[in-house]
């Protein structure tokens, strides 16, 4: 049985070769890491049901999970296989220079584990990326999905996510501060307009009312008394129909108690000069 498991199947090339024995052992082995993989795949899930671990953590476990046990499994392939590492050592020049060519591919690999390992960001967070939000729904090892809020897929570089500036809106608290600029016309009365615009906020079921929303008279401006209005809310993704909703609000109950608000205006002086002559 030892001499029958000794039998060689096939050679590859001048760097080794693959037995009977060898080919079992990688089986099993592929077996062992799949099943251990799945295995800790399972106990994340069950972490996340019991509120122990949030979504974001639970994708990065079984990434990182899934990337070392492919890892793995390719040192016991090759160790299985006899493979002649000298060869490979000779490689090394070549390596070295094709990663010199692909020094941006590198980055990206690096920046994928980065944002895996940290928690910076993470799976379902929200992003600002160069003024537009979006949900991350995938972190790859060399690039990132986000969907913004119109549904449109893009595909980021790591590199981008860590090296370049990015908000966050999921590391801070799950409450956020958010506000509406509003201009009414000289003469308005303000105190109405500060009550109308506090009510409006108070009944909108998406705005939190501990903190309470605030109303600020910011400035007297060129053509209109320029107020601002803050709210707290915690619905980071959809807050453009929050903010909508309240602009719509406004301006109904701006028309009900026949509060302006004004378009700029300028005076035009036409100076006529009479021809000589």
């Amino acid at each position: 049985m030892k001499d029958f498991l000794k039998t060689e199947l096939f050679k590859i090339g001048d760097q080794g070769s693959v037995t009977l024995s060898s080919l079992l052992y990688i089986i099993i082995s592929g077996f062992v890491i799949w099943f251990a993989y799945k295995w800790v795949k399972k106990l994340a899930k069950s972490a996340v049901k019991s509120g122990r671990l949030d979504s974001g953590r639970e994708f990065a476990i079984t990434r990182i999970t899934k990337y070392v046990s492919i890892l793995i499994f390719v040192i016991i392939a090759l160790v299985a296989f006899h493979v002649n590492w000298t060869g490979f050592l000779a490689l090394t020049p070549l390596l070295l220079g094709v990663g010199l060519g692909l020094q941006q591919v590198a980055n990206d690999l690096v920046s994928g584990f980065i944002l895996l390992v940290e928690p910076t960001i993470r799976v379902n967070d929200i992003v600002e990326v160069d003024g537009v939000v979006a949900k991350v729904t995938l972190i790859g090892l060399r690039t990132s999905k986000v969907t913004t809020r119109d549904g449109i897929s893009m595909i980021i570089p790591n590199h981008q996510l860590v090296s370049e500036k990015l908000i966050n809106w999921s590391t801070s608290d799950t409450i956020t501060r958010f506000k509406i600029n509003v201009g009414v016309a000289y003469g308005s009365n303000v105190e109405l307009v500060k009550k109308i615009l506090e009510e409006c906020a108070w009944k909108h079921s998406k705005v939190i009312t501990n903190p309470s929303p605030i109303v600020f008279f910011k400035d007297f401006g060129d053509s209109s008394l320029d107020f601002e209005l803050v709210f707290w809310s915690n619905q980071l993704f959809p807050i453009d129909h929050v903010m909508s909703d309240l602009r719509y609000q406004i301006e109904e109950s701006f028309r009900e108690n026949n509060i302006t608000i004004p378009f700029p205006q300028r005076d035009l002086h036409i100076k006529r000069e009479d021809s000589l002559g």
